[in-house]
Order: C-alpha cells, then sequence, then structure tokens
C-alpha cells in the first residue's frame, strides 16, 4: 500500500513531513507521487496565508471525488487555524495537531486499513525505536492545544527528504502575537525542545554525513525562555552545537531560523564568531523600517534595537550574509512610511530579502482591519524594493569576483553540465562539472562571475 503527502508552506512544515513519512513508513506504507496509486493522502497544511488553505480545500474536492472509484483516507494537519478545522471536520476523514501524530496509526487502523506492518506496528516500532508508547486515541471532538506533548512528536525520528541537507526543530509555537501573524494561534504558545534530544539529533546527522542543518522555531533565539532554570537558552545551545563540531572534526554548516530581533543578543552572534561550523549567514527579519508601522505590527522592538543587531553582525561576523522579511503594504501603510522601509534596505544592503505583499491573514488580528492600500500600490512597492535588493547584492555578489569560497553541491543546475548549490553565506553559486560524486559535498571554487542573486565560478578543491 501506498501513501501521498503534500506539505504546504514554511521549513517547520517540510520538518514536520519528515516525521509523518516515519509514521506512515513504519507502518509499511510506501511514498508514491500518484495521488491515484495512494490508500493514504494527507496535507500538511499552512494557514498562514489565503492561498495555502484555498490549495487545501481544492486538494480535498479533488479527493474526495476520487473516493468513488477507489478506497482510502484523506488527512489534514500542520498549521491549522480553529475556524479551518472545523470546516476540515467535514471534509477529511482525520483532522490532527502535529502533537498527536504518534496516534496517526491508531486512527487509520479505526478506519478498517490494515497491513501486515501495521498488525506488529508495536512490536516493530519499539524495536527500531521510532515512537514511544502513546496514549489512547483522541477523537474527532477533542479540544486540540497544538503545543502540548510536543516531546511524543519530536521523539520520531524524521525521514528526511534529503541525504545532505536537514532541519531539526527545536521550538514550536509562538508568543509574540505580530498582527498580521495567525502562527501563535495555530501552533499555540512557545514550547522549547529538550536540549539533549537536539543535541542528540544534531549528532546522528552528522554522523552520516550532513552537511547543512538548519535549526528551526517561530522564534528561535527565544529558545529555552519557557523553561527558566530548566533548560539553557539559544547562545549556549549554539555554543554546545559549536563545541561538538570542533571535536567531531566534520565539516558541515548549522543555520537557525527564525530570530526574533527582540530576543537577539550579542552573545548569540559572539558565539557563532568562535565556531566554523556555526554557518555565517543570519536570517533577521525587519518587516518594516518605519517606527510607527513596526507598533503597529507589534513587533516589540524599535529600529534602534533592530540597527545595533545589524551594526554587531557587521562587527563581529564580517563575512556573514544576512536576510531579512519585508512586508509591503501592510493596513494603512503610507508612502512616508513605505520609505522610511526602503532607506532601511539602502542602509543595511541585504543579501536577500524575502518580499511579501501583505495579504489578510484569517485568525490575526489585523484581519478585522481594512486591507486599505490598492493592489497596484503594493504591486509597485515590491518592484522598488526588488530593485533595492538587486543593486546591494549585486555590488557584494561583485566583490567576490577573484575570491575563493566554500560551497555545497546540491545537485544540477539548469543550464546543462553545470552543478550548483549554495555557498556557506547561502548565496546560489554554480560551476561547470558533470562530476555527480560532488553532490552532497563542500567543496572549494574561484569566483569569476556575479549577478544580483547568484555566482559562478571555477572547482578548486573537494573537501569531503
Amino acid at each position: 500500500m501506498k501513501y501521498y503527502l503534500l506539505p504546504l508552506g514554511c521549513q517547520m512544515n517540510q520538518s514536520d513531513s519528515g516525521r509523518v513519512r516515519t509514521v506512515l513508513q513504519g507502518m509499511g506504507f510506501v511514498p508514491t507521487e500518484n495521488e491515484d496509486e495512494a490508500t493514504v493522502l494527507g496535507v500538511i497544511a499552512c494557514s498562514v496565508r489565503q492561498k495555502g488553505i484555498d490549495k487545501v480545500y481544492s486538494r480535498i474536492r479533488k479527493w474526495n471525488s476520487m473516493k468513488n472509484r477507489q478506497n482510502m483516507i484523506t488527512f489534514v494537519s500542520g498549521c491549522i487555524l480553529p475556524a479551518d478545522r472545523l470546516r476540515f471536520l467535514k471534509l477529511f476523514d482525520l483532522v490532527f495537531a502535529m502533537n498527536e501524530l504518534p496516534k496517526l496509526p491508531d486512527m487509520i487502523r479505526q478506519y478498517g486499513i490494515v497491513t501486515p506492518a501495521a498488525l506488529k506496528m508495536g512490536e516493530e516500532i519499539h524495536e527500531q525505536p521510532v515512537i514511544r508508547p502513546v496514549a489512547p486515541l483522541f477523537s474527532k471532538t477533542d479540544n486540540i492545544n497544538p503545543s502540548a506533548h510536543m516531546d511524543l512528536f519530536w521523539n520520531i525520528c524524521p525521514n528526511q527528504s534529503s541525504k545532505f541537507e536537514a532541519f531539526i526543530p527545536i521550538q514550536n509555537g509562538c508568543n509574540k502575537f505580530c498582527t498580521y501573524c495567525a502562527v501563535p494561534y495555530t501552533r499555540g504558545r512557545e514550547v522549547s525542545r529538550p536540549s539533549a534530544d537536539i543535541l542528540d539529533e544534531l549528532k546522528k546527522l552528522v554522523d552520516d554525513n550532513y552537511k547543512s542543518i538548519t535549526l528551526l522555531g517561530q522564534n528561535v533565539n527565544s529558545y529555552g525562555l519557557d523553561k527558566k532554570g530548566e533548560e539553557i537558552g539559544f547562545a549556549e545551545l549554539l555554543r554546545r552545537v559549536g563545541e561538538y563540531g570542533k571535536s567531531s572534526g566534520k565539516e558541515f554548516w548549522v543555520y537557525f531560523t527564525s530570530p526574533h530581533p527582540r530576543d537577539m543578543s550579542d552573545e548569540v552572534i559572539e558565539v557563532i564568531s568562535q565556531y566554523d561550523c556555526l554557518g555565517k549567514q543570519i536570517h533577521i527579519p525587519i518587516q518594516s523600517g518605519d517606527e510607527n508601522m513596526l507598533q503597529r505590527m507589534n513587533r516589540h522592538h524599535d529600529m534602534a534595537t533592530y540597527r545595533h543587531i545589524i551594526q554587531t553582525i557587521r562587527r563581529l561576523l564580517p563575512t556573514a550574509t544576512i536576510f531579512t522579511d519585508i512586508i509591503v503594504g501592510f493596513t494603512k501603510e503610507s508612502e512616508e512610511e513605505f520609505e522610511n522601509t526602503r532607506r532601511a534596505m539602502e542602509e543595511f544592503k541585504y543579501n536577500m530579502a524575502y518580499i511579501a505583499q501583505y495579504s489578510v491573514r484569517p485568525g490575526a488580528v489585523s484581519a478585522q482591519w481594512e486591507d486599505d492600500v490598492p493592489k497596484e500600490v503594493k504591486k509597485e512597492r515590491y518592484h522598488i524594493l526588488t530593485e533595492e535588493l538587486m543593486k546591494h547584492s549585486l555590488v557584494y555578489n561583485q566583490g567576490l569576483i577573484g575570491t575563493t569560497v566554500k560551497m555545497l553541491v546540491e545537485g544540477h543546475d539548469r543550464k546543462s553540465g553545470y552543478l550548483t548549490g549554495h555557498t556557506e553565506g547561502k548565496i546560489v553559486m554554480r560551476f561547470a562539472s558533470d562530476n555527480d560524486t560532488l553532490i552532497g559535498n563542500i567543496v572549494e571554487v574561484e569566483v569569476t562571475q556575479a549577478t544580483p542573486l547568484s555566482i559562478e565560478g571555477n572547482l578548486i578543491e573537494r573537501h569531503g
């Protein structure tokens, strides 16, 4: 029997999907990309934007029409607002929060689908081990707390989708309540994963020769604040990762996303500067460069705080690249407020900016406000900021010409005869080669050409 899984949304959802795959494959199901072959079909949903939820409704309509000709079970999990969950209960066979994932085998068996592997589920799972024993099955009518009992979920060993790049969840939920964001309502309040488990998972990945590992959380740098006196903080977690990297003798890069400026301490940046394995790339969302807009977004920091973070990065991590997130066209954004954001981009000279045109997030506070910036204005502001990004990223990339950089080779480039990947600073790079054995390894490349968002060079040496 086969399963089909559709993950939507952010890296956290992609990471969660790895644990879903583990559970399904532990039951004896095998993955397929063909929905018509699947007995179990699932979506890892994203309620953060309406577009993501629209995709879920489109897919379940298709799947429910397929039930006329095949025996199948459908499920949905992930980031789901309470209102969407109530609607999904009428459309999907199974609706569960991600912390209920260990109960999925029971849910599926309750629907009458049994495989030889499923019959021996308890015995086989504990031998591997993949999942710890779980409590009785939740019913559809139970009130789900998406942040409760996350340890049961984290104890599932993920089935990574790559052999050299991996994600490690260190935290779930969010306490910040930005007015444009629905995450606190879909994932609940912040819960930190035990640091010993995080480090154990990282060590296993390094032993398996993973080269790029990203620590994930809605606000990674508030890690441990919910367990003061019981757990270490984020800076100390990075320090222990760095110490292991130093002692392992292996070359790999560890990143994290996403931090919040309110909790970004100098100590975190200092720790990154001390260890080679901590990737010299920082993703620090700004969202807006205007003080009034930051208050309207409930971001809990001002531009002076943000500027200090950037200046500290430049001082302690002079080779680091800096990425950010920006929203244009948020409710009541004036020309002056937008111009302050453009000036911030000019000042901070980001290597990459993920610029979003504001759209209403059902469930977020701002959903109650008028979306009063016209679409054409949002689009114009998006293009202005994109041009600003291109200008500064091109200058940085051109400055790399003639230098030698390390890059992780990820696969074949669209240009025939080339391999592509990213540098330690996560700049896209390619070089001429048809040597597939380089994929999944860190190599040295001399930079010869640059565009605003990528560089090209000549292979020098393989590093392992």
